[in-house]
């Protein structure tokens, strides 16, 4: 089972930008599809961007197009979430979390980190 810790969460203003780090320890990294999830207080947790185990295919959510950046660097187990032009909206505990294939459907990822908080005040 690959196991996962996010960081780089924090509190910024609307407009900021922040880069979540996911550090993966675990040998079926490198073959992995690999997301980013976030939940607000209240809500269910919702996909926000995912990426295939090479790095060749991504896919983003509406929500985030254009603002939000996903990437990976499999020689330091390690995934990556640039995050730009932040709104209130975008608060949230994001995770990262392992699929065996690209997908946008919670159910499909089977492993995944403890989260980290992102505040954006307006």
């Amino acid at each position: 089972q690959v196991q996962l810790v996010e960081s780089g969460g924090g509190l910024v203003q609307t407009g900021g930008s922040l880069r979540l780090s996911c550090a993966a320890s675990g040998r079926t990294f490198a073959s992995s599809t690999m997301g980013w999830f976030r939940q607000a207080p209240g809500k269910e947790r919702e996909f926000v961007a995912a990426i295939s185990w090479n790095g060749d295919r991504k896919y983003v959510a509406d929500s985030v197009m254009g603002r939000f950046t996903i990437s990976r660097a499999n020689a330091q187990n390690t995934l990556y979430l640039q995050m730009n032009s932040l709104k209130p909206e975008d608060t949230a505990v994001y995770y990262c979390a392992r699929s065996s294939r690209l997908t946008t459907a919670t159910r499909e990822y089977d492993s995944w980190g403890q989260g980290t908080q992102v505040t954006v005040s307006s």
